[in-house]
């Protein structure tokens, strides 16, 4: 895929440094040094890449409950024990606090820092939790010839909030947010076909069409991320999005969280064919 290997060399911030992007230590790598600092959609193909959520062990109870009660936004694959910044299931050397391209750091629901690395942010009653990514099933459809729009333009793949409720589980709750891929009505019947298969990172659509059903007011202003044309004949398809946390940290406001910014992911090394359900 050299398109998207250029793409991801130009959004490098040390220009003499050439890491191999190609691969999940590689990916890990580049973000741990900090010359990785963009989307890391189409990073080592054919691995699971995860969404961040980071709280003190007095509320992962309930947000483990969160994940259980809410598995299409929410898709939990891995869980740190408290203060551990290491989930070796995922990755030899992962290391919680270096290996994503940016993170956000909240306090009582309010954005305070969005830095390259937590070092400093990290504590030893803070668990870690890794969700599932829509980057998984992105290139299960563009093996099948589909055209992903955020991917050709180089771009974050837009996300919104919506008025669905996500279920409540202690203190968390709060509205799903939908990352947002348009197609032409075939290749949606059949986006909905490949992404059925992957459960695990989301899985099918949650909405077709008509965005102000689910209180999408403009699509043109997504939340997160950036806009992509949607031409006349083509509908915009919505699935459940890992960004849903960082929503229900802005509702429910716990007194520390950390996320990673949206569309920079933790590269795993599970392979993307171990999530498919088919």
């Amino acid at each position: 895929m050299p398109k998207v290997a250029r793409r991801f060399d130009a959004k490098l911030d040390s220009p003499g440094l050439e890491p191999d992007l190609s691969s999940p230590k590689g990916a890990r790598a580049a973000g741990r040094s900090g010359a990785l600092d963009g989307p890391t959609s189409g990073l080592a193909p054919g691995f699971v890449q995860g969404n961040l959520a980071v709280l003190p062990a007095d509320l992962a109870g309930d947000f483990l409950h969160f994940c259980q009660r809410n598995p299409k936004p929410c898709p939990l694959i891995g869980v740190s024990e408290a203060g551990d910044p290491r989930l070796h299931l995922l990755g030899e050397d992962l290391d919680i606090r270096t290996d994503i391209p940016r993170y956000r750091v909240w306090k009582n629901g309010a954005l305070v820092d969005e830095p390259q690395d937590i070092l400093k942010w990290w504590r030893s009653d803070l668990v870690a939790f890794i969700l599932g990514c829509s980057h998984s099933f992105e290139e299960a459809l563009i093996e099948d010839g589909l055209s992903v729009r955020h991917i050709d333009r180089s771009t974050t793949v837009p996300m919104y909030r919506t008025n669905i409720a996500c279920v409540r589980a202690g203190a968390f709750q709060g509205p799903m947010v939908v990352s947002m891929r348009p197609f032409r009505p075939a290749d949606a019947i059949r986006a909905v076909q490949i992404t059925t298969r992957f459960p695990a990172v989301h899985g099918a659509p949650v909405h077709i069409g008509l965005p102000q059903l689910i209180g999408i007011e403009d699509i043109a202003k997504p939340d997160y991320g950036e806009a992509v044309p949607i031409a006349d004949d083509e509908l915009p398809v919505f699935w459940a999005c890992g960004v849903t946390p960082q929503a229900v940290i802005q509702a429910v406001r716990p007194p520390f969280a950390i996320t990673h910014a949206p569309g920079r992911m933790i590269v795993t090394d599970i392979r993307n064919s171990r999530l498919a359900a088919l």
